[in-house]
């Protein structure tokens, strides 16, 4: 009994640790600067107490354009994980399923990718967009419309394919049993029908594992929004919130801009946990 309490209460102590920051920043959203300095020497810096209001709110949505930056990164976010799941899922398929010459190359290649960082790759890629037109409808017909700067497709594209991603659906399809396959295969299933119906449908906690690593990716991303979008039409919302803290000092401003960014990155997490925790769980057992 000691060691179970005390086990639950080292994890309570943890809790708090990881907790504390962001109980100060939603907190802090609501009260005025000299009250956020007044509670810092206190547990009251925590708890939303005092002076409380939404005023900060009301400022950060009326005098920034956090509301389109927040569009942005929304369609960013959705779009990527929509098809980075079906991309990412696929390329494991190929690569685990089919058997072809060079797939274990191929697959060494793809895991060599997870120790190169992006600020390596960051500069060839931009020069490599840099060089691509966009096409599209134009009175009924293919046209070059533009480039790809100053686009949300820019934002999009060149990180469907995640090597991790990848790497979690190559590692899960090869514990489902291809006796799975065969019987398939006796009943006149094609390659397409084998991954959508059979793969998939048992896959649903590695795909929220890649959900949430694809939607934290692309709601964070800032470096590469700096690079290539200049004008604010594209902007998502971690660069928009550099410039807000750039415009501001008061505090209660940046933690209600903060929060208001960080909900959806809540909601996610709190929407996928479920399956998150199970193939974490299933990746323990199996490890």
């Amino acid at each position: 009994l000691a060691k179970t309490i005390g086990m639950y209460t080292l994890l309570g102590l943890l809790s708090l640790i990881f907790l504390g920051p962001l109980l100060f920043m939603i907190s802090s959203s609501f009260k005025p600067d000299d009250q956020i300095f007044a509670d810092l020497r206190s547990v009251r810096a925590f708890l939303p107490v005092g002076e409380l209001s939404l005023d900060n709110y009301r400022v950060v949505l009326e005098g920034s354009r956090l509301l389109l930056y927040f569009m942005n990164s929304a369609i960013i976010s959705v779009v990527t994980v929509a098809l980075g799941v079906l991309v990412n899922s696929m390329a494991a398929f190929g690569l685990q399923r089919v058997q072809w010459p060079g797939q274990k190359f191929l697959l060494s290649l793809i895991l060599a990718l997870l120790v190169i960082p992006f600020e390596v790759l960051a500069i060839p890629l931009m020069m490599i967009v840099a060089k691509l037109p966009w096409i599209g409808w134009q009175d009924g017909s293919l046209v070059m419309v533009g480039s790809w700067f100053n686009s949300l497709h820019v934002q999009i594209i060149p990180f469907l394919g995640n090597a991790f991603c990848i790497f979690l659906f190559y590692q899960f399809f090869k514990d489902i049993p291809t006796d799975l396959d065969d019987a398939a295969r006796m009943d006149g299933a094609s390659l397409w029908q084998i991954y959508w119906r059979i793969l998939m449908p048992n896959a649903k906690p590695v795909v929220a594992t890649a959900s949430i690593i694809l939607f934290l990716g692309m709601w964070n991303q800032y470096l590469w929004p700096i690079l290539v979008v200049q004008g604010q039409e594209a902007r998502p919302v971690m660069v928009g919130i550099q410039q807000f803290f750039g415009r501001t000092a008061v505090w209660g401003q940046i933690m209600a801009y903060a929060t208001i960014v960080t909900l959806p990155v809540l909601a996610v997490f709190v929407f996928f946990q479920r399956r998150f925790v199970q193939s974490v769980a299933g990746a323990g057992l199996k490890g």
